[in-house]
């Protein structure tokens, strides 16, 4: 008999191990399919709104908490010297665009019959130094006249036939109008005062501020008056949509919240009408547990960022509320 305790010790110390990994692996599974429940809060972005040009600040026409609509004008600076500017543009084009007519049309017939005219002279003015010259040549091969003589008739000549080419030369320059090079310097002359008038025209434009979005003013950083920057705060604008949630999932969790799953989200003030929301974005690095973040876990654990978009929010959603994320349909928060 004594030989068999040692025996029995063991089958219990076998019963013992099964009976305490049965119950581990029964723990494990309710663990499992516990639906999932986190904490988050409401994330609502927001614009800072300036004006891209800087200038005097000239009215304002909305006030912290004022809904905003879309397309709405908030604001304008002083236009004074932004008309100047879109005047002066305008000109620039006009002169050039009539610059650059007049290379393209030509020279006009009055021009052209006139260069004809002094290429005619000038033929005639060669011809006369020509025929005097070859007859100084005869007279000098007689010795009637000196070798000074017979240069100067000889340069007279030179000098006319270069004359004569000269006439041809600006005849034929009448004639086929303007080079290439000319016509493209005009053309690019051209665009170049339409760019500015184009960048005049939206800086005007851009003296009256818009709102980009829907949503409601959160701050008026600024009264007119003030001297602003191109870039300056004027106006922070808290934006209608989109509304998220920011929650945080630990890694044993994590194959529940994949994206597109659709949640229930609960607030303290509407216990009993969850907002409706689905899974955007998972974060896909890890991260320790922010402490604003309230979590039954130890916050030293390593969790995953959640996107949460909701379908269905309103204007009771604030940002930074905290609020619950259920993955049950509500019945987990219920029983909670």
């Amino acid at each position: 008999m004594k030989g068999k305790k040692p025996v029995v010790v063991v089958v219990v110390v076998i019963i013992a191990l099964l009976a305490a990994c049965a119950g581990g692996w029964m723990w494990y599974r309710s663990q499992q399919d516990r639906p999932l429940t986190l904490y988050g809060n409401v994330d609502i972005r927001t614009v800072n709104m300036s004006f891209r040009v800087g200038g005097r600040l000239a009215a304002l026409n909305v006030d912290e908490g004022d809904a905003i609509k879309a397309g709405e004008p908030l604001g304008v600076l002083d236009q004074g010297p932004y008309d100047n500017a879109l005047r002066q543009a305008q000109a620039n084009v006009a002169a050039a665009q009539a610059k650059y007519d007049l290379v393209i049309a030509g020279y006009r017939d009055e021009e052209i019959a006139q260069a004809a005219a002094q290429v005619n002279q000038a033929q005639a003015a060669f011809d006369y130094a020509q025929n005097f010259y070859q007859r100084q040549q005869g007279l000098w091969a007689t010795r009637v006249i000196s070798a000074n003589d017979l240069e100067n008739a000889r340069s007279s000549s030179e000098q006319a036939k270069a004359t004569l080419k000269a006439a041809k030369d600006k005849l034929s320059q009448y004639r086929t109008g303007n080079r290439p090079q000319e016509i493209a310097q005009a053309q690019a002359s051209l665009q170049q005062a339409k760019a500015q008038l184009a960048q005049a025209q939206l800086d005007l434009q851009d003296t009256t501020l818009i709102a980009p979005s829907n949503g409601t003013l959160l701050t008026r950083a600024v009264e007119p008056g003030s001297m602003l920057n191109a870039g300056s705060t004027v106006l922070t604008l808290s934006l209608t949509r989109p509304v998220w949630v920011r929650a945080y999932v630990s890694e044993a969790s994590l194959n529940q919240a994949k994206p597109g799953t659709e949640v229930q989200i609960y607030t303290d003030g509407r216990p009993d009408k969850p907002y409706r929301g689905k899974i955007g974005f998972v974060s896909p690095g890890a991260e320790f547990t922010p402490k604003t973040v309230e979590t039954p876990d130890l916050r030293t654990d390593l969790v995953y960022r959640l996107r949460i978009i909701v379908t269905d929010a309103d204007d009771s959603l604030r940002q930074g509320m905290p609020v619950t994320v259920s993955f049950d349909g509500g019945q987990n928060h219920e029983q909670q």
